[in-house]
This record gives C-alpha cells, structure tokens and sequence, in this order.
C-alpha cells in the first residue's frame, strides 16, 4: 500500500532539479548584479564625463570636447552592453523588482543612442557655428555658419527627439526610490538638450531666409502684458516693426495698441473663438492674444498693421514680459525711462511699478518702447551669447515666445516646433490637458494672479478617466481698491469693484474625449462650450476678492483619458504654477 510519498528515484529526480535551479537562480543574481554594479559605474562615468563636455564647449575647445565625446560614448556603449543579455532581460519579468531592471535598461539605451549619434553631429556642428558669438557683429547675423550646421543638427535633434520619448516612456512610479530620481534627472537632461539642440536646429534653417538672405523682410513684433493675462501669455500692450536684410536687424516703427482704435466691423475669427470671447478679438487689436491659436492670432495682427501702416508684413513675433527677465539675466542691466532694469526686478518694473510711477497711459506706451528697444539693443551687443542662447531656448520652452510667417515653407516647418504657438497634440510620448486664461478685469491685476494645477488619471465606473483641476488665486493685497492705481484695478470701470478680479478659466481635456462631470468649488455652474483642434474647451467666468481662490474640476472620459503620461499645457503666466499628479479617486 501506498504512504502517498513519492518514489525514491522521483524524490532525488526532484532534489536535483529543484537544487539546479537554485544554483541556476543565485547564479543569475551573481550576475546581474555584477552586470549591474558595472553598468551603474558605466552611467556614473557618463555623468561626470558630461559635465566636462559642457565646460569643454562653452571653453570652445572643440579638440578636447571630441576626446571626451569619446570617453562617453565608450562608456556609455558599456551600460548598454550590460544591460541588454538575456540573463539581465530575464529579470525584467520578475514580479515587484522587473521594473528597476527595465529602467537601468532604458536608461543605458538613451545614453548609448544620445552618446554615439547626438554629440558627433552636435560637435559637427559647433565646429560650424562659433558658439562663442553665434555670428553675431551689431545687429547683424553672419547667416552662412547656420546653413552649414543644418544637416549635422538635424540628426542630433532627430536622435534627441527619439531619446526623449523614450525616457517619458519609462515608468519610474513602479521602481525604487533612488533609481525613480534617477529616472527624473535623465528625463530633464534628455529634454535640455533637446529643446536646446531643437532650438538651433530650428534656427539653422530658418534664420538664413527669415532674416533676409534672399530679401529683405519685415515682422511686427507684438508685446504681451502678463499683468493683464490672455490665452498666449497677455494682452498686446506695444507692437514694433523690424526689418531684416542678409542677417542686418533694425527696428523702423514702435507702435502702441493706441495706434489702432476699435474696428466697426471686425475681423473674421474662427467659430469655437467667437463662442468662447465673441466678437472683442476681432474689434480689438489688445484682445487677438485670447485666440489660443497663433496660427489664427498671427495674421490677424499683421492684417491689423497693415490697415494702419501698410507695406508688407513677412511674419509676426510674440514675446511676453518674462522673457525679458530672462534676457536681462543673460545681458545684463537696461535703462529706459526713469528705470534700471535687472533680472531681479524687471517684472516688478514692467508689470506694477510702472504704473505708479508713470500715471499717464501715453507716458507709459513711451517707456514700455523705449524698454523694448532697449533689450534688443543688450540683447545685440551684450557679447553674452550663449546665456543669450539659453535666455531664447527658455523662453520657447515655456511657451513664451510665438513666431508665424506669412511663407508657407517656413511656416510648415515652424508649426512642427513649440514656436508655433498651437495647442499641443496628443501622440504616443503624451496626451494633453490644458487651461488657458484671460482677463475681463480690464486692469492689470493679474500681476498678483496664480495657478495651480492636479491631473488624476485612472479607472472611474469602469472607464478610463482624466481628471483636471485647476485653482486660480487673487493674491492681490487686502487694501488693493485703495493701494493700487485706477489704471491698475480698473476703477470698476468694466463693472468689477477695485481690488477684484474677473477671469475667463476654460480647461480642455485629451482629444477627442467627453467631459462627464464639471464643477465649481464642488457645485455645478453654467459654462461656455466650445471645440478647438478635436479637444472640448469648458470656460467659467470668476470673480475673486483679495485673498480668494477658486477650483474647477472636470473628468474627461473616452479618447486619450486614464493614460499614465498626460502632460498639462497652459497659459504663460508670471509664476510658473504648481502642478501635482494624481492616481483617480472616484469617490472625491
């Protein structure tokens, strides 16, 4: 009669196998943990190579950037090497500890595929281009070395681009707290270079015709006032026109938003803009920057200008008020009108204290042209090129900077760059949810203004959802009525009491997707609907006294919602806002 257990040739059968696999087992641990020690010490030596190269760059010692280029290339190849047996692979299905393995992986691709087909071109390209004054003599451009540097920045930019949504792609939630850091300091580095190299990219092709190669041109360059906000950044408080001829910049005309009254008959916007601001766009030149859409706004403005000045407009520029604190920060102090202006206190100047100092609204228009020339007279003759440099790519990577022109190779080329100053689309590296902000005050309370931002996504009743809230806050002091100038608080002049302020919010979700659930401060309230490039825009009216706060949340459920990499695009404000990422809670 059978005890139950197993034959003795079985058992030993069994032990054999079960002690074979546990030696296999400690076997693979050994080495992918020695693999892995090497590969951590492979990335280290990537790291610390590259902060050589920076300075090696910025040293304009090409020769010993390529031999450092080499070094990191050498090692980054090894992390790669590494991590990529398939032993190491292997452990990446490994439950609770997979997700390490596949992000030591990740990493080390980027750094191979950064390392051996980014920098050569790059350094190619700054073999062309002399990175210590980008060409640049006056006020004029030396256009040839862009031309030259095009091919070898356009493969680096391209690799950059891959790199990028490759690291967006990594799920550093589901690894180790160090390794998730990690993860995060490689995703901004990767993103660095490629809105830098992107950048200049962008440049190399353009700048040549844009800047007069083949004829002269001439952009208006609008002025956005942060202080009293709209979609791109805020109203156009100054325009001014410049031409350029073979890379020789000047500036013909400064002009003021009181150089173009009201039109009785207004400007043809597209529908869902109308819906959302009727018809103030189309009357008024300062209201063309609600219009989210540069790619709409733009023409408009240049139409604007040539009504009131005629000639030919080749393009328009857009830059708000912070991106003249980034460049002072880069050039160095400006004077204009009573004031000295650094990057400390620029925005203090422009946005508040002007208008304290200078009551006289004519006066004012004066001094905020006179600024303008100013910084772009620094920014031409500072010498500090590559802080320049960094100054511009910041500004463009915070939406800050919108250019369109009216040729049509160019544009289609400008379109694909954050430049443009579209909405942004969804894709495979990120679906996108937004906000975008506009002032009805009719002051320029809006200096006191913040953001913030929480995006939940997740499952609610069985559908994937996204979530959006934003909070919008009056920080004006208590006293505001009293304290602040009319021209500040608008004297209640468009019906707000002084020291309130009255907002347009519109959030948008993925596109394509459907709002189910929208409210106010947990209470529903009627909204304006509308929808631009497939995404559904909500817009709310508030009113804030000093001091107040309001939240709007909207779920979005259907195309793109509950998609772990969703990015939250808005309206350039003065302080950059707070946002906070969240798992969906359905019961809230």
């Amino acid at each position: 009669m059978s005890d139950g257990r197993l034959p003795r040739h079985r058992r030993r059968w069994l032990g054999w196998t079960i002690g074979t696999l546990a030696v296999l087992l400690l076997i693979a641990m050994g080495w992918v943990t020695v693999r892995g020690i090497g590969a951590a010490e492979a990335l280290q030596a990537v790291s610390d190579d590259t902060a050589d190269l920076k300075a090696a760059v910025a040293a304009q010692d090409l020769e010993g950037a390529e031999k450092i280029a080499d070094r990191i290339a050498g090692h980054a190849a090894e992390a790669a090497d590494l991590t990529s047996d398939p032993v190491w692979r292997g452990f990446e299905f490994v439950p609770w500890v997979g997700a390490n393995f596949t992000a030591v992986r990740e990493i080390a691709w980027i750094a191979d595929t950064v390392a051996s087909d980014a920098l050569t071109p790059v350094l190619d390209a700054a073999d062309e281009l002399d990175l210590a004054d980008l060409g640049f003599s006056g006020t004029t451009i030396d256009l040839a070395p862009f031309a030259a540097a095009a091919e070898p920045l356009g493969r680096a930019d391209a690799t950059l681009s891959d790199a990028l949504a490759k690291a967006r792609e990594i799920d550093a939630g589901a690894t180790l707290p160090p390794l998730e850091e990690a993860v995060g300091q490689v995703r901004d580095s990767v993103d660095e270079a490629a809105t830098l190299v992107g950048t200049l990219h962008g440049a190399s092709v353009l700048l040549p015709s844009m800047l007069g190669a083949d004829g002269p041109r001439s952009y208006v360059v609008a002025m956005q006032n942060n202080a009293e906000v709209r979609s791109s950044g805020g109203i156009i408080g100054a325009l001014a026109l410049i031409t350029a001829d073979r890379g020789s910049i000047r500036i013909v005309r400064n002009a003021s938003t009181a150089d173009f009254p009201p039109l009785e008959a207004p400007l043809e916007v597209s529908e869902p803009n109308v819906a959302l601001f009727e018809e103030q766009p189309g009357r008024y030149l300062q209201n063309l920057t609600s219009i989210p859409q540069f790619t709409e706004a733009a023409p408009l403005i240049a139409t604007r200008w040539t009504q009131q000045f005629g000639g030919t407009v080749d393009g328009v520029v857009a830059v708000d008020t912070v991106v003249a604190q980034h460049l002072v920060a880069a050039t160095g102090p400006v004077t204009f009108g009573p004031f000295t202006a650094d990057g400390d206190n620029i925005l203090g100047i422009l946005l508040s204290e002007i208008y304290s100092t200078i009551p006289d609204a004519a006066t004012q228009d004066a001094v905020f042209a006179q600024a303008s020339s100013a910084l772009l007279a620094a920014a031409f003759s500072s010498g500090q090129t590559q802080a320049l440099l960094g100054a511009l790519s910041e500004s463009s990577d915070e939406g800050r900077i919108r250019i369109w022109s009216a040729h049509e190779d160019e544009q289609a080329r400008l379109a694909t760059t954050s430049l443009s100053g579209a909405l942004p689309t969804d894709d495979d590296s990120a679906t996108w949810v937004g906000a975008l902000f506009n002032d009805t005050t009719g002051g320029k309370m809006d200096y006191y203004a913040d953001a913030a931002f929480t995006v939940a996504t997740g499952v609610c009743a069985g559908e994937p959802t996204t979530r959006l809230e934003a909070t919008w806050t009056n920080d004006a002091p208590a006293d505001a009525a009293t304290a602040l100038p009319e021209y500040v608080t608008a004297a209640g002049w468009y019906g707000v009491p002084p020291g309130e302020t009255r907002t347009l919010v519109a959030l948008y979700g993925p596109q394509g997707a459907t709002p189910v659930r929208i409210d106010r401060d947990g209470a529903e309230e009627q909204v304006q609907t509308a929808v631009i490039d497939g995404r559904t825009v909500l817009q709310h009216s508030v009113e804030l006294a000093p001091g107040e706060s309001t939240t709007i949340t909207v779920d979005f459920v259907g195309t793109g919602t509950g998609e772990r990499l969703t990015e939250v695009a808005h309206t350039p404000l003065i302080r950059e806002p707070d946002v906070t990422r969240e798992s969906i809670d359905c019961g809230s």
